[in-house]
């Protein structure tokens, strides 16, 4: 991928964190009453705000917001830099219009690009929500960031809401409190535009949290949010949310038929009226959603594109498609070296085991937990056993056990659980806390520093640049990192729109990869309205193609874009 690399000469953020961590863990049984009254005023602090629960839900939003907001020279809005990033801009480009879809170019084949569908109209892939978000944050605030900004900071605030229903007040607090340090401020959920790792999180914690309380309190303002949490997974991540959905309806239905203080039939009937009317409305808005898009109320978003492009099957004991005729080099590189090739490594004994069992547990624990949560997991099996949270622990298996094997998995696929994984880590925090091996409190000091870790290390990761500590890049690197860092990934594209917005007149640019050229390193994406776009991008064909083209736009000044000259080559477009 060419982009212009920051300085990563030092050690990484990781090797940092997990030495750290059995540093911090020594101490704990060397020292266990090291800070210990310092600690206990901070902790009676901390109990009197958790126990005000509505103004610890509004604390952890408001610092969530705040916080991001106030990083910013540290951390800027990012650029798009990856295909999801462009698939997901397009959708909010195109929401923020004021429509679901746009008509199919004319010359489309010059604009076909990764994770977009040119037929039966030009969109993205993706399901609506994430494009939602943005648009929003574009129409209301200038910039489609600012969307996601928001959205995140709600997502922190619903984890600490929900968790309220399932755990002491304080450690719901707590959870909001590392929700906002290991995702809320540095993860891709809020550095990239990919995923929707954060509108799917708050959709869950909505259901999440309003469904213990309805089985306690049968109150409609709980049926609602449990209503507005399932109509967010509907529109973002609807297979994992539609199991733990099937999950909550046989928990409700448990209680409504079996428990002994069930109310009435005809109370819950009356509790549920609207809720299930916001339900059908937003399935039926994504109904007509794929009617404009894809031509077919029942064609989901990912079929079309799918269908048309991709090769490499979608669970893992399925066969290859065939390969479909691809019209650019770099499309093929992408769906079938960079995709079909990993798939295809499951298909061996050593690769499926490798990373069933080894790689993607190893990226949900590297997002989740990192090294500075991993004592808790000491405390798994009590965690398990307990009953508070029995329901999440199921819900917690039975979705890990349908993505898992899926083909690729990114840790966005399990936001659907993510409340769940902070409830349970929480539960193995309080058994931590209790744990006196030879009767020393090294377990409640094992908490206190591993707390105090997740702070220092946020901070850290604020200077890690200009102290050259390295983090996790894309390609080469993973998003399953805490610390995503895309750094200045995005720039050399950025700085040629800037450069040919100031000209005079419309532009068209044409890009030319060379042969090894990688097609992680996509250019080609444009506005939803591409004809009446400033800057045009387009793909370099055969002579009789590119003439059709600059026939078409003759009154626009063209050039020529080379991404893989160092440096980037912008120049006027031979004569034809």
């Amino acid at each position: 991928m060419n982009v212009i690399p920051s300085p990563d000469n030092g050690p990484s953020l990781m090797l940092i964190e997990g030495s750290l961590t059995a540093i911090a863990f020594a101490v704990a049984f060397a020292l266990p009453r090291l800070g210990s009254s310092w600690f206990a005023r901070i902790e009676r602090a901390f109990s009197q705000l958790a126990r005000r629960k509505r103004l610890s839900v509004f604390a952890v939003g408001a610092t969530a917001f705040l916080l991001r907001l106030a990083i910013l020279p540290f951390c800027p809005i990012p650029l798009p830099f990856v295909q999801d990033d462009f698939s997901f801009l397009l959708a909010a480009n195109t929401f923020a219009l004021g429509r679901l879809a746009n008509p199919t170019p004319a010359l489309w084949v010059h604009f076909e690009s990764i994770q977009i569908t040119m037929q039966p109209t030009y969109m993205s892939m993706y399901f609506p929500a994430q494009g939602l978000i943005l648009a929003a944050g574009k129409v209301l605030f200038g910039h489609p960031w600012f969307g996601l900004l928001v959205v995140n900071a709600l997502m922190c605030a619903a984890f600490c809401w929900m968790l309220q229903a399932w755990l002491p007040p304080r450690w719901a607090l707590l959870g909001g409190v590392i929700a906002i340090l290991r995702i809320g401020l540095f993860s891709y959920w809020i550095n990239t535009y990919s995923g929707g790792g954060s509108v799917a999180a708050l959709g869950a914690a909505l259901l999440l949290g309003g469904l213990p309380r309805f089985i306690r309190h049968t109150r409609h303002r709980d049926a609602i949010f449990m209503a507005i949490g399932v109509s967010i997974l509907a529109l973002s991540r609807p297979y994992e949310g539609l199991l733990l959905c099937l999950l909550a309806a046989v928990l409700l239905a448990r209680w409504l038929f079996f428990a002994k203080s069930r109310p009435s039939l005809a109370l819950v009937l009356r509790r549920t009226v609207l809720p299930l009317s916001i339900v059908l409305a937003a399935v039926a808005w994504l109904g007509y959603y794929d009617y404009r898009a894809f031509g077919n109320a029942r064609t989901l978003p990912y079929t079309v594109d799918r269908a048309e492009y991709a090769a490499a099957p979608y669970w893992i004991w399925q066969s290859p498609r065939p390969i479909p005729d691809y019209r650019h080099e770099v499309i093929r590189d992408f769906y079938v070296n960079q995709e079909l090739g990993s798939a295809m490594r499951l298909h061996t004994p050593g690769g499926l085991v490798k990373e069933e069992l080894f790689f993607k547990p190893l990226r949900m624990f590297l997002f989740f937990a990192g090294f500075a949560l991993l004592p808790p997991l000491i405390m798994l099996r009590r965690a398990l056993l307990d009953r508070r949270i029995r329901f999440l622990v199921v819900s917690i298996a039975v979705v890990f056990s349908a993505v898992i094997v899926e083909t690729w998995l990114i840790p966005h696929y399990f936001a659907a659980i993510t409340p769940a994984f902070y409830a349970l880590g929480l539960q193995m925090m309080r058994h931590l806390r209790q744990w006196q091996p030879g009767r020393q409190p090294a377990g409640l000091a094992i908490q206190r520093f591993i707390v105090t870790l997740c702070i220092a290390l946020a901070a850290l990761r604020l200077v890690a640049e200009p102290l050259h500590i390295g983090l996790a890049k894309w390609p080469s690197g993973s998003w399953a990192s805490t610390w995503h860092g895309p750094g200045r990934m995005g720039l050399p594209r950025e700085h040629i729109e800037d450069q040919l917005n100031q000209l005079p007149g419309n532009q068209l640019i044409l890009v030319r990869y060379s042969p090894a050229h990688s097609s992680l390193d996509e250019w080609v994406y444009n506005a939803p309205d591409i004809d009446s776009a400033k800057i045009i991008w387009a793909r370099e064909m055969d002579a009789a193609n590119n003439q059709e083209l600059l026939h078409y736009y003759e009154d626009r000044k063209v050039w020529l874009v080379q991404p893989d000259n160092d440096p980037v080559s912008l120049s006027p477009y031979p004569a034809q």
